[in-house]
């Protein structure tokens, strides 16, 4: 009976898209991510061995693969057109990345800051959202992110997925925001207790809870304001 060769006898965390998932893109090789678009190899060879082979034929220059043809990436056993396109799709989408220019990131000065990037996302809801705002150490938003979402008096808040996000992104400030469709901003005894545990969790990681801000309407309450964080 002939051995499989192909990525699915491998070693699971040696699968291209499974170590990207685990370990991180930074992880893979360029054959690897060429691997992934691809998808597959041919009958004698896997994705990896076929992106190695291709990246061989240019001297291992992404930039001499980005200027070959459909006609030419498909004398390769294994791609054919709709691959052909999805490498060079790829590495037309980096080279415009390098003439981007950044976006610009806004500054979070304060708890005023904070409730007007999100007065218009839940200020006038009809049901409680819990969002987070990720800074990096600049105290710029790296991401605005939406945790949870629930009913008229309340919403289920998993205290791993905050810190779990604020690594990925590699944040190291969090401002807390949830609205109270009541109308009444101060804050529950639910609330300032779920507030201490973020800030618990967050500090034994070295990032800072910076603030907790309730919004109603146009109006906010601000834990750091009060002196309750």
């Amino acid at each position: 009976m002939k051995k499989k060769s192909g990525i699915k006898a491998w070693a699971e965390e040696d699968r291209p898209r499974e170590k990207l998932e685990f370990r991180g893109k930074e992880t893979l090789t360029n054959a690897e991510l060429i691997a992934i678009l691809i998808g597959s190899g041919n009958s004698n060879e896997s994705a990896v061995s076929l992106a190695k082979r291709l990246l061989i034929s240019v001297d291992n220059n992404l930039t001499k693969l980005s200027k070959l043809p459909i006609c030419d990436l498909t004398k390769f056993k294994g791609i054919g057109k709709v691959k052909a396109i999805k490498i060079i799709t790829a590495l037309e989408f980096g080279k415009r990345k390098l003439f981007e220019k950044p976006a610009k990131l806004d500054e979070i000065t304060s708890s005023k800051k904070a409730s007007e990037l999100m007065i218009n996302a839940i200020g006038y809801l009809p049901h409680e959202e819990f969002w987070v705002l990720y800074l990096n150490n600049a105290n710029k938003l790296i991401l605005k992110y939406q945790l949870s979402k629930g009913g008229i008096t309340a919403t289920l808040v998993d205290i791993r997925l905050v810190v779990k996000k604020a690594i990925e992104l590699s944040s190291v400030g969090l401002i807390l925001c949830h609205n109270h469709p009541s109308g009444k901003l101060k804050p529950s005894k639910a609330d300032i207790e779920l507030t201490n545990k973020i800030k618990l969790a967050a500090s034994t990681l070295d990032l800072k809870l910076l603030d907790h801000v309730i919004i109603s309407g146009k109006t906010y309450f601000s834990f750091a304001d009060e002196g309750i964080l």
